[in-house]
């Protein structure tokens, strides 16, 4: 069963861990071991941004990543979203997917959101087929954004509309249901 829960403090030292572990780390804009105090301070924000939200993803009762929106602009009625999965005792059991379909929901259903951005580092094929995969569209290229180990990589930019959520919906609805996801 896969559930997903708000932060809470008690999450802080077991989120800067995650952060620092190289499977997560190589797909990050980051390009360094975060310190505590980058952290922390880094923590304190997230909690009282308004313009995000952030969810530990749960899985048969572990915690198994981290899910967020970030850059949420009600007065264009859009916002981006990140996120990753580091326990290797959840591969094939759903959890992205599940991830991606929960993320639609909430920024579509529930806020009333009319897009719905990601930035992919483009080295990190998998993420981004997965994506235009759940109907995300390729809307262009940050050319040599973000340095990563000394070397200037290009970022995959994605978006999905409200309209394509809506046209993808009911096909994605059993997409989760056939894999066991959703009742």
């Amino acid at each position: 069963m896969i559930t997903f829960r708000e932060l809470v403090p008690e999450d802080k030292d077991v989120i800067r861990s995650w952060r620092n572990t190289a499977d997560v780390a190589k797909y990050m804009y980051t390009d360094h071991a975060i310190t505590v105090e980058e952290h922390e301070a880094w923590f304190q924000r997230i909690m009282r941004d308004p313009t995000c939200e952030y969810w530990i993803i749960v899985c048969d009762g572990e915690d198994v990543g981290l899910v967020n929106l970030y850059a949420i602009d009600q007065r264009n009625r859009r916002c981006h979203w990140a996120f990753y999965i580091i326990s290797p005792n959840v591969r094939g059991k759903g959890v992205g997917s599940y991830t991606e379909y929960f993320v639609f929901q909430h920024v579509f259903d529930e806020m009333k959101l009319n897009k719905l951005c990601c930035e992919v580092l483009a080295f990190n094929q998998t993420v981004v087929d997965m994506h235009k995969g759940f109907g995300f569209i390729q809307e262009g290229v940050f050319r040599k954004h973000v340095v990563k180990e000394g070397q200037a990589q290009d970022v995959v930019c994605l978006g999905l509309l409200r309209e394509e959520w809506e046209a993808k919906k009911a096909a994605l609805t059993e997409k989760m249901r056939a894999k066991g996801l959703l009742p």
